[in-house]
């Protein structure tokens, strides 16, 4: 099996396509001075300079409309990556928008409904990076994709909100944010010394088989934050994606210290009745927990915004700790 057509269901299965929703006419309330503009923001695709402060902004990547909102923004059009239907954001972020925006798809945006919001902004901080992507949203808009280095994805948190920031005026809002993230990791890591040093995978599991995340991906980081160490016989397959597709005859490279398995799409059974996966030493001692796809903790562990986080440190780390020996 190709490794891109595996990248992509790992991405498609957890992505509603287009929802719309009442379109309005939002403006920005981030409070920002009208002296920070112009800001000029380095991305993959090149300088992007955004001239006065955005009132309408348009948030595609993936966590980028959290991050607005957290920042005080309000998008006029965003994507819903995790199918949450509504305002396509999470429950932790419920509450925060004045008017809904105008979902407008995630992997293949309509590129008209988008330019039929007139967006002063875009914001694509992380998504698949694609050129022909990028191309034709600069065109409608000032478009940050993803910051210089990053790859299809793997666009870490920091980099995210401070390209935000910056984007939308405040960057000392964004460093605010950032070390108030910072505090709440420490914190949750101090409360939990038996995690520093242990291995980690973190498994999915799909309709095409299974696969690993490698560092970079969220879900790692994540668990990279807390002391946990990425399994190292996962990291050490080459890969430009942010997992490695691994054949059940192999399902034993994915042992460590502590297992986290997310069913993509498919029954959490598939997963815990699974004779191979049952094999796994870290399985067989108890050492893993199976996070549901339409579960909250699911969808916090996997979104990795500044606002998901919180609730995910709240809600996953305390089943993390009563299964890690």
């Amino acid at each position: 099996m190709k490794v891109r057509s595996i990248a992509l269901l790992f991405v498609t299965a957890i992505v509603l396509t287009s929802c719309a929703s009442n379109t309005t006419d939002s403006t920005d309330e981030s409070g920002a001075d009208g002296g920070a503009f112009p800001v000029t923001i380095d991305t993959e695709f090149g300088a992007v300079t955004i001239e006065s402060q955005p009132e309408r902004v348009v948030a595609l990547g993936w966590g980028d409309a959290e991050t607005a909102l957290a920042l005080g923004a309000q998008p006029v059009g965003a994507s819903d990556w995790l199918a949450f239907g509504g305002d396509g954001v999470g429950p932790w972020a419920q509450g925060l928008y004045k008017d809904s925006p105008e979902l407008i798809g995630t992997m293949e945006p309509s590129f008209e409904a988008l330019a039929a919001l007139a967006p002063d902004l875009i914001l694509d901080t992380k998504s698949s990076g694609d050129k022909s992507r990028n191309d034709p949203l600069a065109k409608i808009a000032p478009t940050v994709g993803m910051p210089v280095g990053s790859d299809a994805y793997l666009t870490s948190l920091d980099d995210q909100v401070t390209s935000v920031a910056t984007a939308l005026g405040v960057p000392e809002k964004g460093e605010d944010l950032l070390a108030q993230i910072d505090a709440q990791y420490a914190e949750a890591k101090a409360a939990h010394p038996e995690f520093a040093g242990k291995t980690v995978t973190v498994i999915a599991y799909t309709s095409e088989g299974w696969g690993a995340y490698v560092t970079g991906d969220s879900r790692v980081d994540f668990m990279t934050e807390l002391g946990f160490v990425n399994n190292p016989r996962v990291q050490a397959v080459p890969t430009e994606n942010f997992f490695i597709p691994v054949s059940e005859e192999n399902l034993d490279m994915l042992d460590a210290d502590f297992v986290v398995a997310l069913p993509i799409y498919m029954p959490t059974t598939d997963v815990t009745n699974n004779a191979l996966f049952q094999q796994i030493p870290a399985v067989k001692d108890g050492r893993f927990i199976v996070l549901d796809s339409d579960s909250d903790i699911s969808d916090a562990f996997s979104t990795n915004s500044v606002l998901s986080i919180p609730f995910a440190l709240e809600q996953l780390v305390p089943l993390i700790a009563e299964r890690v020996s």
